[in-house]
């Protein structure tokens, strides 16, 4: 299983999902500044010519939280997802996709300034973006109570970028205790170390 990343990107993101799998992966640089992702051969991995992307024998996964999916469901014996048939699958789906549904759009939104009608936009708006994440961090400690998931992976990078990286998010007392759970698990301290070392 290889993944190709890039410091400072997404890439933290796959690795921490990785980490929580307890996978054996290795990672491989792809030179974005140099433009190594416009290469055929990286086209041929991720036609968007982004990172991260994973390569898991004849399987191509790019997007974060596709990546995040797919992994929850290679190694179901991390239980990082709900079963199929487990009543709680479409809570967890949804909270995996609401972060490139909603909370991206809406970050975008309010960081180049874009006034958007609510009522146009498929997230709605940023404010209220924030109030149903804060809500779901809030009932904690994790998104489906005291089951930890690829959703936390995918809703937790989010906030910790958006929070503490960025300050793209003012700081809320439910927002800083979820980052804060985040950050305590040994997947994400170890996706933090390794998240600058790429070789």
């Amino acid at each position: 299983m290889k993944l190709y990343g890039a410091p400072q990107t997404r890439s933290v993101q796959a690795v921490w999902m990785l980490e929580e799998c307890g996978a054996r992966y290795e990672r491989v640089l792809v030179d974005i500044r140099g433009g190594a992702q416009h290469t055929p051969e990286y086209h041929a991995i991720n036609p968007m010519e982004k990172v991260p992307a994973l390569v898991d024998g004849e399987a191509r996964i790019a997007e974060t939280g596709a990546i995040c999916a797919y992994l929850a469901d290679r190694f179901p014996e991390a239980e990082l997802a709900p079963r199929i048939h487990d009543p709680e699958r479409g809570r967890y789906l949804q909270w995996l996709f609401f972060s490139g549904s909603c909370v991206e759009p809406s970050f975008m939104e309010k960081v180049l300034g874009i006034d958007v009608n609510p009522s146009q936009a498929g997230w709605g708006n940023y404010a209220k973006v924030l109030d149903v994440l804060e809500e779901g961090v809030g009932d904690g400690p994790w998104l489906l109570g005291d089951r930890f998931t690829a959703a936390d992976v995918v809703i937790g990078s989010g906030l910790y970028f958006g929070v503490r990286l960025f300050d793209l998010i003012a700081p809320r007392p439910a927002f800083d205790a979820y980052i804060d759970r985040c950050m305590a698990r040994s997947a994400f301290v170890r996706a933090q170390e390794l998240a600058e070392d790429w070789t």
